[in-house]
């Protein structure tokens, strides 16, 4: 599928708060973005990887760098399903 491009603007203030040129804040946010659609549960870690620009398991690996852990979703969903069993 072909990438869509999404452009904002950011004033250059915040540009320079960063202290990081444009393409690197650019990254950044990509991954920052992926990481919180990630925590949320809005993404899967591999859709969310994907917008990171990195494998899914090197997404997982660097979670723990936003204070995210890592399968949240997954331990999540079986809970669910650890207590669907018992009330059946």
């Amino acid at each position: 599928m072909k990438p869509i491009q999404i452009s904002m603007e950011i004033p250059a203030s915040v540009l320079e708060a960063t202290n990081a040129d444009a393409t690197t804040f650019a990254g950044e946010l990509r991954i920052l973005a992926a990481v919180k659609f990630y925590e949320m549960a809005r993404l899967s870690s591999s859709k969310a990887a994907e917008l990171a620009g990195m494998s899914r398991v090197e997404f997982l690996l660097n979670l723990g760098k936003y204070q995210v852990f890592p399968l949240a979703q997954e331990l999540q969903e079986l809970e669910v399903e650890n207590v669907s069993s018992y009330k059946n």
